[in-house]
């Protein structure tokens, strides 16, 4: 099941044809989370996305303080989002980022 319907005739979001990339970040040192923000925001430079954006947490849901950043990516299909994931600044952005993180969760939808 791709997506469930909590009304009927509802649309979900598995009923658009992009593909969602999303990926959360925890910092080892909280120092060093604007780093992290910054070593991210280098992949927006990658063409391959249709929407991209870099955040810090907000911290609203009081129940999951683990993610520190947050990665969303729409893509038009898996060719660009495999583009992207191949492209030179994507390694660069992981040189600068994999020493200064914990957690890294990524969901592709």
């Amino acid at each position: 099941m791709r997506g469930a319907d909590l009304k009927s005739g509802a649309k979900t979001m598995a009923d658009r044809s992009f593909i969602r990339h999303v990926v959360f970040f925890s910092a080892t040192d909280k120092a060093d989370i604007e780093r992290i923000v910054a070593g991210l925001s280098r992949l927006g430079n990658i063409p391959h996305s249709t929407v991209f954006e870099v955040v810090e947490n907000s911290r609203v849901d009081a129940l999951s303080g683990e993610v520190d950043v947050v990665v969303y990516a729409e893509f038009a299909d898996d060719a660009a989002l495999q583009a992207y994931k191949f492209h030179p600044i994507y390694q660069e952005a992981i040189d600068i980022v994999r020493p200064l993180r914990e957690l890294r969760i990524a969901a592709d939808f």
